[in-house]
């Protein structure tokens, strides 16, 4: 395997919503290239980069997959990535690497939900980016529509630099504005024949030509200058243009090909090769403290791990980028995370489902390494002589959780390794082991993702199991101030227990009353790990509860508090006085009171008027103008409460905030409505009270849990 200098090498992500053929332009692209001798298909499941096993079963693309192939001298890495939302996570790695974005368009559909979900990470990562419209040869294909809505989405920065002479059935030539070629392809493809663009078309082809040079043009002074004087700019002055308005993201090339039939892809693959920015042109990362990472290729070694891919017979392939210096076998390196010390052992060139070992990796390009101890996504590693961190790849929040339930006992520890060992492979799942709730419940970014790591647990790790609804981690408070007070006596030979305790229970809030018959001692200001606060005061008078006790008394308090009276959820903001009481001087110990203080607490919030309160969430909907009404009459019956609506173009953006409860399979419910086209976030928010029917339902649920 060659290696190649930093300025020959080009780090490509293909991006695009599910259905707009990624896989497949790459794939016409190795073939192009002459990587592969025989292309292959989704259809025929023996593409080179869906080659998990299911991958092949859906027919799409469920991780990401490094390819690579050498055209014209240059080396092109290209990081094919899937399009449904569910698998973002695996999106956002590549990104994270990638110095030029190719966004795959739909021909028939233009810009959809996906595409504009990517787009959010190539602004914040300012990577340079540019459009494919594939599919022109399907039936229902629309160009102009595709370009229309691009720059409806992304602005006028969208130029576009080839349209297809003739689109559906007849598809067969492009015209190239940036060249003023007319390209005419073969019927099965490959090298077309560079013809004079025909006179039906030479107007249009002109009009777009000149919009090209002026939009390149008026993003560079001296090119602004050369073009008013001379009316024209040569095609290297176009190429120096183009190349350092891409850097800058002030102009984003519109190129079409029909992937399937290999029409189309030589010339943009010619244009990264001349156009696109090598690692040591583009945008540099930042470090965590803001500051630009420069690429030194003669420097020390610097390494950014941005995958995990395990596999049986060799353990973590860990995906890297080289920022600086040269990786080789043996190389001591330190892990910026962890501080201890990692050796480099194989090496490894990645071609889908090839692998290569490679002696070297140079500054710029991307491989992978296995056997790095201790080592995960978003660890920098650099040498000893280096202090250094590079931001880390920030993966979306979870918008759908599961509960998992074992078929089997004393499968925990199993579980729990394998859960553990997926999380880093995929930090955008996350896994919660509650003791509030007695359940593991594992959140994903959808239906399709939660099905994955399903698949994932029965197949590689051989659990039985089966995903079950998860309970809602609800909060118990109160409404009203009661005085409650219990004894507790047992005799029963020997030492016995005794300890009375009487305490006024209040809701939390702010500037609250004294009361006049209490003499505060002491006041504890609890920040409860659960949310919400505990204020506990000793109200002690005349040493009728010695002093000693009261830590004792709390812990009573705290522990009901930890498995409320309504639901055995957890209660917070309340304020609690313990004003009197009695003891015994033999029988009085620590376990009496603790028991004594439950006992009251319990007793007391069930008269306190008590009510459950449940998480709310807010939530942000993306979604195409035509289901606007759909969705939002959705969440009104899901208790939601609308906040704002905003729109860009034809996306409409609605805010809203609705209970967890009614959120559990939200995602599938918007996938369903909106055909696949809607998207949504969410975040939590605060918790409100829930109403009445629903508390009734919980409370008798827990005690039907409790009687059992």
């Amino acid at each position: 395997m060659n290696v190649y200098k930093p300025s020959k090498i080009r780090n490509i992500v293909l991006l695009g919503h599910s259905g707009s053929g990624k896989t497949t332009l790459a794939e016409t692209m190795l073939f192009e290239s002459g990587s592969k001798k025989r292309r292959g298909s989704v259809e025929q499941k023996n593409t080179s980069s869906d080659y998990h096993d299911i991958e092949r079963e859906k027919g799409k693309s469920v991780f990401s997959s490094l390819l690579h192939f050498d055209w014209r001298g240059s080396k092109i890495n290209l990081i094919d990535t899937p399009g449904t939302a569910d698998y973002i996570g695996e999106v956002a790695g590549a990104l994270r690497v990638a110095d030029t974005a190719i966004f795959a368009l739909n021909g028939e559909y233009g810009v959809e939900v996906g595409t504009e979900l990517h787009w959010k990470y190539t602004e914040k990562y300012n990577i340079p980016s540019l459009f494919i419209v594939n599919k022109p040869d399907n039936e229902y294909a629309d160009f102009q529509n595709a370009v229309d809505s691009a720059k409806e989405h992304f602005g006028r920065g969208v130029v576009v630099v080839q349209y297809p002479y003739s689109e559906g059935e007849d598809f067969h030539a492009i015209i190239d504005v940036l060249k003023m070629t007319m390209y005419e392809f073969p019927e099965k493809g490959g090298k077309p024949d560079k013809l004079p663009i025909p006179d039906s078309h030479k107007a249009q082809a002109d009009l777009l030509h000149n919009q090209l040079v002026e939009a390149v043009a008026e993003n560079d002074e001296t090119l602004l200058d050369l073009y008013l004087e001379q009316g024209e700019l040569t095609e290297s002055q176009m190429r120096e243009g183009l190349q350092q308005s891409l850097l800058n993201r002030d102009i984003f090339p519109l190129f079409c090909c029909c992937a399937k039939r290999n029409m189309g892809t030589g010339r943009v693959m010619g244009f990264l090769g001349n156009v696109a920015p090598n690692p040591l042109e583009a945008n540099p990362p930042k470090t965590v403290g803001g500051e630009p990472v420069e690429l030194n290729p003669n420097g020390e070694p610097l390494m950014f791990i941005w995958k995990n891919s395990s596999e049986s017979h060799v353990g973590d392939m860990l995906f890297f980028k080289m920022y600086g210096g040269t990786a080789t076998a043996g190389l001591d390196l330190i892990n910026e995370s962890t501080g201890s010390g990692v050796r480099l052992s194989g090496l490894y060139g990645i071609n889908g489902h090839k692998r290569e070992e490679v002696p070297q990796i140079p500054t710029g390009d991307l491989a992978a390494a296995v056997k790095l101890k201790n080592t995960g996504v978003n660890d920098t590693l650099h040498s000893k002589d280096r202090d250094i961190k590079i931001e880390p790849i920030h993966f979306p929040e979870p918008i759908i959780r599961t509960a998992i339930r074992l078929k089997h006992d004393g499968e925990e520890d199993k579980l729990g390794n394998a859960l553990h060992q997926l999380q880093r492979e995929d930090p955008s799942m996350q896994i919660e082991h509650s003791q509030e709730l007695k359940q593991v419940i594992v959140h994903g970014q959808g239906e399709e993702h939660l099905a994955v790591i399903k698949y994932a647990l029965e197949t590689r790790f051989n659990l039985e199991l089966e995903f079950v609804q998860p309970r809602i981690p609800y909060r118990e408070t109160i409404t009203k101030a009661v005085r409650t007070e219990y004894k507790h006596k047992k005799q029963s030979g020997g030492a016995g227990q005794y300890g009375a305790v009487s305490m006024l229970i209040e809701p939390l809030t702010e500037n609250m009353e004294e009361h006049s018959d209490l003499k505060v001692r002491d006041v504890q200001e609890i920040d409860l790990e659960w949310g919400g606060k505990l204020i506990f005061r000793n109200c002690i008078v005349g040493g009728v509860i010695d002093n000693r006790f009261m830590p004792a008394i709390l812990k009573g308090i705290m522990e009901k508090m930890e498995a409320g009276p309504l639901s055995n959820c957890r209660v917070r903001d309340l304020r609690i006085s313990v004003y009197d009481g009695d003891m015994h001087s033999v029988d009085s110990n620590d376990a009496a009171f603790r028991t004594a203080a439950l006992m009251a607490f319990k007793d007391g919030f069930l008269k306190a008027n008590p009510k459950l309160m449940e998480p709310i969430y807010t939530i942000e909907v993306t979604v195409p103008a035509n289901f606007m009404g759909d969705v939002m009459s959705d969440i009104s019956t899901r208790r939601g409460q609308i906040l704002g609506m905003d729109s860009e173009g034809s996306i409409q953006k609605i805010k809203a905030q609705v209970p967890l409860e009614e959120l559990d399979h939200y995602a599938t419910r918007l996938k369903s409505m909106t055909q696949g086209s809607a998207r949504y976030s969410r975040s939590f928010s605060h918790y409100d009270q829930v109403p009445y029917d629903i508390q009734q339902r919980v409370m008798e649920e827990t005690m039907q849990v409790q009687e059992a």
